[in-house]
């Protein structure tokens, strides 16, 4: 069910684009995110800080695409994302010395803290692609074909994470007893 609400406003964007254009398709990502956030919030009492800076983006980009009647603002929100939390990971492990994936996950995933490092400078490295490539796309090839990359991208996400858990899987503890 989660996963179903993850993908939900991308669906309805990728819909409302195929079916009207962009313009109608941004205002469908702007009401559903909201709605998406407001169901997070009602299941779990609280948004995370990736969640808080999705909706405020896509809220600021999507209102400038509409006002404006242009759409480089939506196009260029996931860059703007991703190099944000490229670089708030890389300034808080490099300069602070703080892992934020520890902090958010620690208490869900007991990991060595040298296999939290290489998570955080993995994250850093596939939010820096994915700002580049999104921002690439946006920037040269059309709106359909951005909006095709949109839908066809969630694989790289996909294989980002199955590919995380591949790696960390034989440092987790099971909770099962030893025969």
């Amino acid at each position: 069910m989660k996963l179903l609400l993850d993908f939900f406003p991308i669906l309805l964007f990728f819909g409302a684009f195929k079916l009207y254009d962009i313009y109608t398709a941004t205002g469908v990502l702007m009401a559903a995110t909201v709605l998406q956030m407001a169901i997070a919030w009602y299941n779990e009492r609280r948004l995370l800080p990736m969640q808080k800076a999705t909706l405020v983006l896509i809220l600021l980009f999507g209102s400038l695409t509409l006002l404006l009647h242009d759409d480089r603002f939506i196009k260029w929100k996931p860059t703007v994302l991703y190099g944000a939390m490229a670089l708030a990971l890389a300034i808080a492990l490099w300069i602070f010395r703080k892992n934020f994936l520890k902090m958010l996950l620690g208490a869900q995933l007991e990991l060595p803290t040298q296999i939290w490092g290489r998570l955080n400078v993995a994250w850093i490295a596939y939010c820096v692609f994915m700002a580049a490539i999104n921002g690439y796309v946006a920037a040269y090839f059309s709106t359909e074909a951005w909006v095709n990359f949109k839908l066809w991208g969630y694989a790289f996400p996909i294989v980002f994470l199955v590919a995380q858990g591949l790696y960390i899987s034989p440092y987790l503890k099971s909770d099962k007893p030893a025969a």
